[in-house]
């Protein structure tokens, strides 16, 4: 596990001491909420990831109404599969909506969001699992894998997180209704740049049909074509990318969104 202390990612101390819990039923899952750059995903960001963390920190303290004393969650985990400590393990969460189901669960938040990053890697779904086994271990954490909305009215973790939280959170390729394992893995970036041709773009191709990002006169077929790559920026557009990072080449988050079956 790739773990990253409060001091590593530069918290803040708590504004006053956090209550401490000797157990809990297990671990709500949860998102940020609200929009997420698609970029932050990009294996080139990581180090701002712990710059993310310090910001939700400081949303939660500057938050008079709730009064937070802290960041809200035990955890954080970012689009790498890093686990952030948050309150940290044997501490009463501020996350869940009340003291009561605050006492029940711990919380981990994922940065995704409702806009831009809203599908997490397979990497942070990993990091997520890190998490729950580490206040497992460390906090005597239950069985109870839950999403923040069950007991309480909320969208979070929204819909990509809340289906993998029904599924029994299994971490990728393990399992699920939709294994990793059914769909093509990314080629690398500069496949593509390679004009390649093969069965794998048509998949893509048909993949981009069906979620409606076509820019194809007719196909799609075999050959990488502009028409693919024009194509494929409307999908990264749909996903929330833009500029720089919504020009049409494939890359691994966009990659794994839209989930081309194996050929």
């Amino acid at each position: 596990m790739q773990f990253v202390t409060r001091a590593q990612w530069g918290a803040h101390p708590s504004r006053y001491d956090l209550a401490y819990i000797g157990s809990t039923r297990g671990v709500k899952i949860h998102y940020e909420g609200s929009p997420v750059p698609a970029s932050l995903a990009r294996p080139e960001n990581h180090g701002q990831c712990a710059g993310r963390a310090r910001a939700i920190q400081a949303s939660h303290l500057a938050n008079r109404e709730e009064n937070y004393s802290d960041i809200a969650y035990n955890a954080l985990v970012c689009p790498h599969g890093a686990v952030f400590e948050g309150r940290g393990a044997h501490r009463k969460t501020g996350a869940n909506g009340t003291s009561a189901l605050n006492s029940a669960h711990y919380a981990v938040c994922a940065m995704v969001g409702d806009e831009g990053l809203t599908e997490p890697t397979d990497a942070q779904f990993d990091g997520l699992r890190n998490a729950i086994e580490w206040l497992r271990e460390d906090g005597d954490a239950g069985d109870e894998i839950l999403g923040h909305r069950d007991g309480y009215a909320t969208e979070c973790p929204g819909g990509p997180l809340y289906a993998w939280v029904q599924r029994g959170a299994p971490r990728p390729g393990n399992g699920g209704d939709t294994p990793s394992q059914q769909f093509e893995p990314f080629p690398g970036s500069q496949w593509f740049h390679s004009e390649p041709r093969s069965a794998l773009i048509t998949a893509m191709g048909r993949r981009l049909v069906a979620e409606g990002c076509s820019a194809y006169r007719e196909g799609p077929g075999p050959q990488w074509t502009e028409a693919d790559r024009r194509s494929y920026a409307l999908w990264q557009r749909h996903l929330g990318y833009s500029g720089d990072d919504a020009d049409g080449w494939p890359g691994p988050t966009s990659w794994a969104a839209l989930k081309v079956p194996n050929v």
